[in-house]
């Protein structure tokens, strides 16, 4: 499996594990230099937000991969976690809705779960 696909897999669980809703990933990589992958998911609350970023972190660092950087932690509402090939989207449920990436790249492949195991 490679790196990108390896961190998709593993941000994927984390978020699973802290009840991300939603959870989608749209792969890029034939559409943009930006990253391979977008995941993108949002939790109910600010402290479900914090819960699904740290899941995300932990679980990425653990297994050796660390962010570029974090933006948005303050806030609570968007945060984006880029690991260079692999750009995480945590979101409130409003402003998941109000900005909706899944739209802007809808012109990327979404990537099931099941795809994640090969």
């Amino acid at each position: 499996m490679d790196n990108s696909k390896n961190m998709v897999k593993l941000a994927y669980e984390a978020l699973e594990e802290k009840k991300g809703e939603d959870i989608q990933v749209i792969e890029i990589k034939d559409i943009s230099i930006i990253a391979d992958y977008f995941i993108i998911a949002n939790g109910t609350n600010s402290s479900q937000v914090d819960a699904l970023v740290n899941s995300v972190s932990d679980n990425l660092s653990k297994n050796g991969y660390e962010p570029k950087r974090i933006e948005g932690v303050r806030s609570a509402s968007w945060i984006l976690m880029d690991y260079g090939d692999v750009v995480v989207h945590v979101f409130s449920k409003e402003d998941r809705l109000f900005y909706n990436l899944e739209r802007i790249w809808r012109d990327g492949k979404l990537v099931s779960k099941d795809q994640l195991e090969d």
